[in-house]
C-alpha cells in the first residue's frame, strides 16, 4: 500500500494518512479483509512518529473502516469500500464547491465555469469505466 505524507500541507499528518487509506479502500487498492501495514511498519515507511500512525488507525477503527483481528492486525472492514466511496465523493464535492465559490467571487459566470469544467474533463485521458 502506497501512502505519502506532505509535511508542508496544513492538514495534520494523521488525517493525511487516514484519508489516503480511505481513498485506497474506495478505489479497491485495499480490499475488505486485507491487512494494513503495522503501525511500526507504516511509521517507518513514512518516517513519522508511530503515535501519528496509531492515531490515524484509531480514527479509521472508530469510523468502522478498519477492524482489529486479534493476533493478526488491522483489516479492512467488509462494508468499508461503500463508506469510503461516499466519503470520497463528499470530500471532492466540498472541494469543488470551494472552487465554484472562488470562481463566482472572481466574477466568472456559471456558463464560463461550466465551459471550463467541460474543457478540463475533455482533456483528461479517457477511462474504460467512464459512464
Amino acid at each position: 500500500m502506497y501512502v505519502r505524507v506532505d509535511p508542508a500541507d496544513a492538514t495534520p499528518i494523521y488525517e493525511q494518512i487516514a484519508r489516503q487509506i480511505k481513498f485506497a479502500v474506495a478505489s479497491g487498492a485495499l480490499q475488505p479483509g486485507e491487512l494494513t501495514p503495522s503501525v511500526r511498519e507504516m511509521a517507518r515507511q513514512l518516517a513519522v512518529n508511530p503515535n501519528t500512525v496509531a492515531r490515524a488507525y484509531r480514527e479509521l477503527q472508530d469510523e468502522g473502516i478498519l477492524t482489529a483481528q486479534r493476533g493478526v492486525g488491522l483489516t479492512v472492514a467488509k462494508d468499508a469500500p461503500e463508506r469510503c466511496r461516499k466519503e470520497r465523493e463528499r470530500w471532492v464535492y466540498e472541494r469543488l464547491k470551494q472552487v465554484v465559490d472562488e470562481a463566482l467571487r472572481a466574477q466568472i459566470t456559471p456558463r464560463q465555469l461550466e465551459r471550463m469544467l467541460r474543457d478540463l474533463l475533455r482533456s483528461l485521458p479517457q477511462q474504460e469505466n467512464t459512464p
